[in-house]
């Protein structure tokens, strides 16, 4: 039984388009992962199926009585909320029907013979909800998902507005798993997930028994949990049942035998027009000519097989720092208190080190307290005087109003517009990306314009917060192989271990020093 009915989807941003007369059908317990590079529309899609976009062209229809839950990493957490508020507010729809039951009791005192049989009827339907939603259960299933994704750690009577970006994706997750909806529509959610619950987020959709439409560049997650892949690209969806190494495989088949296709098609073109040519202006000829003219005319062109532009990533290196590049005394990290114990430690040329550890506890604090982006609790950090630093911040700006050309311009002055094109080129940004405001871009297009500034600037030590966030795989590869050659020191933070287990010195477990129990 289909539960959504996407039918002849159109849409685009300016001249950019985005779908082009696409349909999509969702099956009841279909697993399906969308898949496809940054840009190319996923997020985009899942805001129109859940209405929050409307299309330029076609019709979304979803079965009646179905409830969806969607995992948006944009929602806004209400300031003055503790996080047991967000989570409880799961079940604001049973509240509601607890408070209909009282009303209703009340007016039983008051109420005739005829209102009394009423209000004991739809008394009982919903104190049959109640029990059957295990409404008198909800503290201890609560507790229960909260702990599971490191949320009890936290304090549920935490601000809400405290939380870091990791934190409130736990919320927004643990709330959607207590929703219990029909659907799941999760997009990128484990971004900013440590691995210990990543690994739980995985178990949870193995054994989950409804239908859910997952966005991810996570190849091993996705692959662990989905049955059915979606495969955006050039403005259209192809389903491919199976896991991602099947649809890859799948795929590179139909591009070769597409290639072979339209060789073989282009050479028939050739001849036809050939003959044409040859014989149009000859009387004993001209029928036979118009014929296969007409042939030409008719003729369903096979297009060309056209890779997307694939990322070049090299970090330039510029010259050798001294042998120790970062010496840290006694450094306390922290905003208003501390969040952790006195640090002292050295990082020596050469060394790639890898922060790990779960949301909170200061990772990327730890980051800006070395760069001097923010004043430390106590202690000092001395950086080498011929530090050359390369800084990759984990989020853009959502208000940066500037295209992607008057980003890197306003980085580099002293570049042309040819020179600017070219840089942004390099980093995978087709003419349409590059010439759109930031804002409007996808997380993984906005993560490709953050890496183009340090990319063209000579360094000598990379410090990257969460550089694989959003990234689609041919990028994160890519990102991986210049990692590799890069002849400077790397300073990361990370939560993917297939990412920088091979490409670390040292790995540091963060946890080890925090004063946040997480």
């Amino acid at each position: 039984m289909s539960i959504l009915n996407v039918e002849h989807l159109t849409h685009g941003f300016g001249d950019r388009q985005i779908f082009d007369d696409v349909s999509f059908r969702l099956l009841k317990g279909e697993h399906i992962g969308l898949v496809g590079a940054n840009g190319e529309g996923k997020s985009t899609f899942m805001s129109i199926i859940t209405g929050k976009q409307m299309p330029d062209e076609g019709k979304v229809e979803w079965s009646k009585n179905v409830r969806v839950g969607y995992l948006d990493q944009h929602a806004v957490l209400e300031p003055g909320k503790t996080i047991e508020d967000i989570l409880k507010s799961a079940f604001d729809w049973l509240f509601q029907l607890e408070e209909r039951a009282n009303q209703l009791y009340e007016r039983m005192a008051e109420a005739s013979e005829d209102e009394m049989a009423s209000y004991m009827e739809e008394t009982s339907e919903i104190q049959d909800l109640l029990t059957v939603h295990d409404f008198y259960l909800i503290d201890a299933k609560v507790s229960e998902v909260a702990r599971a994704l490191g949320l009890m750690d936290i304090g549920l009577d935490r601000d809400v507005s405290e939380l870091s970006g990791g934190q409130r994706t736990k919320v927004l997750l643990a709330k959607l798993l207590l929703e219990k909806p029909e659907i799941l529509l999760l997009d990128e959610p484990t971004n900013h997930l440590d691995v210990e619950h990543i690994v739980w987020l995985r178990r949870y959709l193995e054994e989950y028994e409804n239908a859910f439409i997952l966005i991810s560049h996570d190849v091993p997650f996705l692959d662990s949990v989905v049955n059915i892949i979606y495969h955006m690209s050039d403005c259209k969806l192809n389903r491919y049942p199976g896991s991602y190494e099947h649809f890859q495989e799948v795929l590179a088949v139909q591009k070769a035998q597409q290639e072979a296709a339209y060789i073989r098609q282009q050479k028939e073109i050739a001849q036809l027009e050939d003959f044409v040519a040859r014989n149009k202006a000859r009387v004993a000829t001209r029928n036979m000519a118009m014929s296969r003219q007409k042939k030409l005319d008719k003729m369903e062109r096979i297009e060309k097989v056209t890779e997307k532009p694939k990322p070049e990533f090299d970090f330039l290196y510029s010259k050798a720092p001294g042998k120790f590049m970062i010496t840290a005394k006694d450094l306390v990290i922290g905003y208003e208190e501390p969040l952790s114990s006195p640090l002292s430690f050295e990082v020596e040329r050469g060394s790639r080190i890898v922060l790990t550890g779960a949301n909170g506890i200061g990772k990327s604090t730890l980051l800006k307290s070395i760069l001097g982006l923010i004043s430390p609790v106590a202690g000092e950090v001395e950086l080498d005087r011929h530090l050359e630093i390369g800084y990759f911040e984990q989020e853009s700006s959502a208000n940066n109003s500037n295209t992607c050309i008057e980003e890197i311009w306003n980085e580099f002055p002293s570049f042309n517009q040819q020179e600017v094109r070219a840089a942004l080129a390099k980093c995978g940004l087709t003419t349409k990306h590059i010439e759109s405001q930031i804002r409007v871009l996808s997380g993984g297009e906005q993560a490709k314009v953050r890496l183009c500034k340090i990319l063209n600037r000579p360094s000598n030590l990379l410090v990257l917060d969460e550089p694989t966030n959003h990234l689609d795989v041919e990028a994160k590869n890519q990102l991986k192989s210049a990692l590799k050659s890069y002849k400077g020191s790397i300073l990361m933070v990370c939560h993917e271990p297939d990412f920088y287990e091979d490409l670390a010195t040292d790995i540091w477990d963060c946890s080890k020093w925090t004063t946040k129990v997480i």
